[in-house]
């Protein structure tokens, strides 16, 4: 029986807001000069708290705070880093980028992707996610200099390092009225090679954990697909959440070799294992503005994060150069 009969993908038009990139690098910061990345949008008392990757002039990338009101998306205040890099020969010590942010109880959990410094290992130069902890949500520090999640966790390839973040985290309350957080991210497999298909693989993965701290139960959840140009390398960063009738949607990065680069797609599941991408272009959320080659993402489109508000949804996502351009907004009415 297929588990995903009678489900259908969102029927909705994004409008990209007037005045992206909401969030474009500062050319004099210290901090965020080379890019703003990886946007992962909370809100907290109608403000809007953005946690991103910034750039520095050394090309050194770290987890940084900026924050709006959610009535005026293009009013930010930038509150630098929230914590450095790591020290020389961890995992981390290159950059810390891809947030991802839940609180469970009162303490806030900030996950991030770690780039070593080794050169030639292409995605396997990403070898774990890191966790850092706040009271207050702006303030964090790290809870280890190790990760919490590793690359090697998945059966089908137990000697693989990449993995990225990128995604969400959801909530799962068992009959005993206690939490199960389920968490999705980025495996990625691929390795240094001419063919992007190789070069660039990577999967949807999910976890399971009770604390945030111990994660298991590690697997695929959605894969490339060779017959589908473009996302026939790597399907990667599912942003995931339930929706008013009780689906899973999510808003993911595929890349293939259709345009070499992100573009954004959907896709939707009734228990968030097993999805539903429709026929070829039947998913497409936004692609790169090819028309315009002045555009801010002329390149690609990636990097999603989506805020549910009563008007509906609003989507962050990022441009050129992966987010050399910034960060914009696009906005839906849900039907």
């Amino acid at each position: 029986m297929n588990n995903n009969e009678n489900i259908s993908l969102m029927d909705i038009k994004w409008e990209r807001h007037p005045v992206n990139p909401v969030l474009p690098p500062i050319k004099k910061s210290d901090y965020d000069c080379g890019c703003c990345m990886n946007p992962f949008a909370v809100v907290d008392d109608d403000v809007v708290r953005l946690f991103y990757a910034g750039a520095d002039a050394d090309g050194n990338r770290r987890i940084c705070l900026a924050t709006a009101p959610l009535s005026d998306l293009t009013d930010w205040k930038r509150h630098g880093p929230l914590f450095e890099c790591g020290a020389e020969g961890s995992f981390d010590d290159k950059w810390c980028v891809l947030p991802c942010v839940h609180k469970f109880g009162n303490r806030w959990h900030l996950y991030y992707s770690g780039l070593e410094s080794s050169e030639g290992l292409g995605l396997q130069a990403f070898p774990g996610i890191g966790l850092a902890v706040s009271d207050d949500g702006v303030n964090f520090s790290r809870y280890s200099d190790d990760p919490v999640i590793t690359g090697d966790a998945i059966s089908e390839y137990p000697n693989n390092r990449g993995i990225a973040g990128g995604g969400t985290i959801l909530e799962d309350i068992q009959e005993d009225g206690s939490i199960v957080y389920r968490m999705y991210y980025t495996l990625a497999v691929g390795k240094p090679n001419k063919d992007m298909r190789k070069d660039q693989e990577k999967h949807c993965a999910v976890c399971f954990s009770r604390d945030g701290i111990t994660w298991t139960d590690h697997s695929i959840v959605m894969s490339p697909r060779a017959e589908v140009m473009r996302e026939d390398a790597a399907v990667a960063a599912p942003y995931v959440w339930r929706d008013s009738s009780g689906l899973y949607r999510m808003i993911y990065c595929p890349i293939g070799t259709q345009w070499g680069f992100y573009s954004l797609a959907q896709a939707v599941s009734k228990d968030g294992f097993n999805w539903y991408r429709g026929e070829t272009d039947q998913n497409i959320v936004l692609t790169p503005d090819t028309s315009n080659p002045d555009s801010w993402e002329h390149q690609m489109v990636e990097y999603p994060c989506v805020l549910q508000t009563e008007k509906g949804l609003t989507l962050f996502y990022c441009g050129n150069g992966y987010g050399s351009t910034g960060i914009g907004v696009a906005t839906a009415e849900c039907k």
